[in-house]
């Protein structure tokens, strides 16, 4: 089953948070702990950790978007895995 990579809450009254940068690519693998991108807001850049082990099989958003935080910004999950695109943020 794939997890989902979220956009941190990284501040109080902060609604929205920018991709700065994916430090993987979808197929490679990660591990539990391992920072799969960064993303900045209005104190600084804030590191994504993956929640499970197993690759990258989605990037939802790429570098520069903004998105609202809370909302899956990727997917992780087991090599050959589908997504369903229905569950998709």
């Amino acid at each position: 089953m794939s997890e989902e990579i979220i956009m941190p809450q990284i501040g109080q009254d902060i609604t929205t948070g920018t991709i700065v940068e994916w430090l993987k690519k979808e197929g490679d693998p990660v591990e539990k702990g391992e920072v799969v991108c960064n993303v900045e807001g209005d104190k600084g850049i804030f590191e994504v950790e993956a929640e499970e082990s197993g690759v990258l099989l989605r990037i939802l958003h790429p570098e520069g978007q903004e998105v609202e935080v809370l909302k899956p910004i990727g997917y992780i999950g087991q090599p050959g895995e589908k997504i369903d695109p229905a569950s998709m943020g």
